[in-house]
């Protein structure tokens, strides 16, 4: 009985941490609905292992496609504000940061796929290098291409 007790405790507690794509977009803060949709992205690449494990690509290609449309929000919310990066670089210096800490994991998990299965994650890694890229080309101060 303890047992059960600790367990349903302790999904009530990991409750708010697991977000959704939805909740991040129902966040009226352009500022905050960009953390949250990196979160999102972040916690989707951590279940992409274990459902690749598992056998189950079409788990993968989905969390695949929640990590590009994570970051695609992200992103828009940003590009939103219609701040300037160098001038108030706090949200858009996160975003960059974590995008990189993406990209390093997707990377990882492509390294431990088979051959085959590859492909399954290059077009998040492209989307996901392209947001890093602009982020970064945002906060130099330099132009978009």
């Amino acid at each position: 009985m303890k047992r059960v007790v600790s367990i349903a405790l302790f999904l009530v507690a990991a409750g708010p941490v697991w977000g959704s794509l939805d909740e991040a977009r129902a966040e009226p803060n352009l500022e905050k609905r960009s953390a949250l949709a990196m979160d999102n992205a972040l916690a989707a690449i951590k279940d992409i292992r274990p459902a690749y494990n598992a056998g189950d690509l079409d788990k993968v290609r989905g969390k695949a496609r929640e990590v590009e449309e994570s970051v695609g929000l992200a992103y828009d919310s940003l590009e939103q504000t219609g701040k300037n990066p160098r001038r108030s670089p706090r949200w858009f210096k996160r975003a960059e940061i974590e995008s990189n800490e993406l990209l390093r994991s997707l990377d990882a998990l492509q390294r431990d796929m088979s051959f085959q299965d590859r492909s399954i994650l290059d077009q998040t890694k492209q989307k996901v290098q392209q947001v890093h890229e602009d982020l970064l080309i945002g906060l130099m101060g330099g132009k978009k291409k």
